[in-house]
């Protein structure tokens, strides 16, 4: 994995057809000593990693139509790249689906080019970070196994097929198992800065690990959320805890009604409990029944 030092320039590409803000930029990045190119189109992800890039500057403007389907693939294919979106016209949705879809920052054109190139470094700096763990040995937890090194979890060497933003959320709550981490932290750590107030992103994103983790793995329960809180990673094997049931206490009697009598069922035994919808009569003492008897 390749790691970006002090002494080694940054990479970067920015996809952009505004000349003038490309060219403020280019002199800044020069100025900083960074090399950078300028791309006026879509790249194929193949050419981007032959690029060695640290980040990639996009405005969507400039791709068209397409814009959506070429950052997901970027992000996606290359799960150690910093992306920043960058561009003049935008809405809140296109933001928040800009950022689900992989991107690490977004930026408001117009902007200042010193704001642009420390956001570039705190993105790379996120990396960095990231990538310093990827020699880790795999997490092995029930039928999952997690591996930094690729990016990916798989179940029986079958890929989940995580996104870069879905492996790092469950790399996160795998990295502290038994401990429930509130949204807020979960959302800091992932997305890489504060949570906006009813931001529903990281409910989202568990969802989708849930499905594409249990797919894979149906007899296991990995994540597990605590409501008004946040998740615990904890993995749980299902049959387990049948097993528990079976030859452990014995649950709680459930009541079925039975031809207008309602019926305690407990270990295959039915007990008749009282009428559906009307009183048990009354139990008679001992001496009423034996007076009855004796006037038989």
């Amino acid at each position: 994995m390749r790691l970006v030092t002090a002494k080694a320039p940054l990479r970067l590409a920015l996809i952009d057809g505004d000349t003038g803000f490309v060219g403020v930029v280019g002199k800044r990045f020069e100025g900083m000593g960074w090399q950078h190119r300028v791309i006026d189109g879509p790249v194929p992800a193949g050419e981007l990693a032959a690029m060695r890039l640290n980040a990639l500057v996009i405005d969507p403007e400039t791709l068209g139509t397409g814009a959506w389907d070429f950052l997901e693939a970027a992000c996606a294919a290359l799960p150690e790249l910093g992306v920043l979106v960058c561009t003049a016209r935008s809405t809140v949705a296109q933001r928040v689906r800009g950022l689900r879809l992989g991107a690490d920052d977004w930026i408001a054109k117009p902007c200042h080019a010193e704001e642009l190139v420390a956001r570039i470094e705190a993105v790379v700096r996120r990396r960095q970070r990231s990538a310093s763990s990827t020699d880790a040995e795999p997490l092995r937890f029930g039928e999952l196994e997690i591996r930094p090194d690729r990016f990916q979890a798989y179940v029986s060497g079958q890929s989940a097929e995580l996104t870069r933003r879905e492996f790092e959320l469950l790399r996160l709550l795998a990295d502290t198992p038994g401990l429930v981490l509130e949204r807020e932290h979960v959302y800091e750590r992932v997305w890489g800065y504060a949570m906006a107030h009813g931001d529903r992103s990281v409910d989202v994103f568990i969802r989708k690990v849930r499905q594409k983790v249990e797919r894979l793995s149906p007899g296991w329960r990995y994540v597990h959320t605590h409501f008004g809180i946040g998740y615990r990673f904890q993995p749980e094997s299902l049959d387990h805890d049948a097993g528990e049931e079976e030859n452990g206490p014995v649950a709680p009697t459930e009541r079925e009604p039975v031809g207008g009598i309602e019926v305690a069922v407990s270990d295959g035994a039915a007990v008749s409990t009282k009428s559906a919808g009307h009183p048990a009569p009354a139990r008679q003492p001992a001496e009423h029944r034996a007076r009855a008897g004796s006037r038989a």
